[in-house]
C-alpha cells in the first residue's frame, strides 16, 4: 500500500496519476478524498489529529505527505509542527517510509540565486522559519533512525490544478479575461517554475527508489529558468493559439503589472494574501533558480520545457 496524505490538492492529483506506474494498492487521505484511479481506496481523515493520521498511515509501505495548509502565518506556525509530528510518529510506528514533498521557503535571502540540495537552511521569512523547522524535525528523525524519509522540494510551481498557483493566478487568470499580466517585485528577474506533472512524476520515482531515501531531492524543474515578463509572453502565445481563440490582444503579450515591495505591503492592509506574499518578496526581486540537476542526472530524466508546459496546461483548461 502506498498512500498520499492531503490528496486532494495540485500535487495528490497528480501523484495518484503517476503512482499506477508502480503499484495498483493506493489509498488517498483527505478531509474528503475523491478517487483518482478506478482502483484507489479512500480514507478521510484530518491530519492535525494523531488518532486519525496513525489509521491512515497504518499498513503503508511508503507515505507521500504532500499536504497544503492555508496561505496563513498564523496557521502555518500552529499546525505545521503538529502535523509533521503526527506523520513521523505514525510512519515510525508502522515503519513505512516518508516522502515529504516540500517548498523552498527554509531557503532565503540570496541563497535563492541558486537552489541546490547542499543549499544552507537559511529562512528570512516566519514562514521559512516554520518551514525550517518542519525539516528539521524529518532529518532529525532520520539521523536517530526512527524512519526512511526524503525530503522532495519544489519551486513554485503551476498546472491544471490552478486554485493554489500564484503563476496561475497572476497571469493565466488575468490574461484569459483580456486583463493585464501581474508579477511580483520585478518581472525581468528570472523564475524558476516546476510543472505540476514533472514534480508528481519525479515524487514517485523517488518514493518508489530505495537508494533514493534519507536524502533531499530537488524535484525535476525545466533547468532554463526564464523571467516573469516572459512566463507573460508564453502564456499569451499559449492562449492565443486555441482553436476559436478570440485571442490576446497584442498589447497585452510584452506587458505586466508589477506589484512592488512595498506595494505588497500597502495592499496588505486590504488584500490578505499580499500581506502574506510581503515576507517572500526576496523570490522575486532577485534571480530564484531551481536546480533539479541531481534529479535528472540521476534518472536520466529531461524535464518539460517551460514552453511545452504552458501550452499543455492552457490547452488541458480550454478542454476541461
Amino acid at each position: 500500500m502506498q498512500t498520499i496524505l492531503g490528496a486532494g490538492g495540485a500535487i495528490g492529483v497528480e501523484l495518484a496519476k503517476a503512482l499506477p506506474a508502480y503499484t495498483k494498492d493506493i489509498r488517498l487521505v483527505s478531509r474528503k478524498p475523491v478517487a483518482v484511479n478506478a482502483s484507489d481506496s479512500l480514507r478521510p481523515a484530518d491530519l492535525l489529529d494523531p488518532a486519525q493520521v496513525m489509521q491512515a498511515v497504518e499498513g503503508s509501505t511508503v507515505v507521500y505527505l504532500v499536504a497544503g495548509l492555508p496561505y496563513n502565518t498564523k496557521i502555518w506556525q500552529q499546525q505545521w509542527p503538529l502535523l509533521i509530528r503526527n506523520v513521523l510518529e505514525a510512519c515510525s510506528r508502522h515503519q513505512s517510509k516518508l516522502v515529504f514533498f516540500d517548498n523552498v521557503y527554509a531557503i532565503g535571502g540570496d541563497n535563492v540565486r541558486h537552489l541546490t540540495e547542499s543549499s544552507p537552511i537559511s529562512p528570512t521569512s516566519k514562514k521559512g522559519e516554520t518551514r525550517a523547522e518542519v525539516d528539521r524535525l524529518i532529518l532529525e528523525a532520520v539521523e536517530k533512525g526512527r524512519v526512511d524519509a526524503i525530503i522532495a522540494r519544489s519551486p513554485d510551481f503551476f498546472g491544471p490544478i490552478k486554485a493554489t498557483s500564484i503563476t496561475m493566478n497572476l497571469i493565466y487568470d488575468n490574461l484569459i479575461k483580456g486583463k493585464q499580466a501581474q508579477w511580483f517585485c520585478d518581472a525581468n528577474q528570472l523564475h524558476s517554475t516546476g510543472y505540476t506533472p514533472d514534480l508528481a512524476i519525479g515524487t514517485a520515482r523517488l518514493g518508489n527508489t530505495p537508494s533514493a531515501f534519507n536524502q533531499i531531492w530537488n524535484l525535476p524543474t525545466d533547468p532554463q529558468p526564464i523571467t516573469g515578463a516572459q512566463w507573460v509572453s508564453l502564456f499569451a502565445e499559449a492562449i492565443d493559439s486555441l482553436p476559436g481563440s478570440g485571442g490576446v490582444p497584442t498589447k497585452l503579450w510584452h506587458s505586466v503589472q508589477t506589484l512592488p515591495g512595498w506595494g505588497l505591503r500597502a495592499l496588505g492592509l486590504f488584500v490578505p494574501i499580499l500581506r502574506e506574499m510581503y515576507e517572500m518578496r526576496y523570490q522575486y526581486d532577485r534571480p530564484y533558480f531551481f536546480d533539479s540537476a541531481k534529479y535528472n542526472k540521476t534518472f536520466n530524466y529531461v524535464p518539460t520545457t517551460n514552453a511545452d508546459a504552458v501550452r499543455r496546461v492552457v490547452a488541458a483548461l480550454a478542454n476541461a
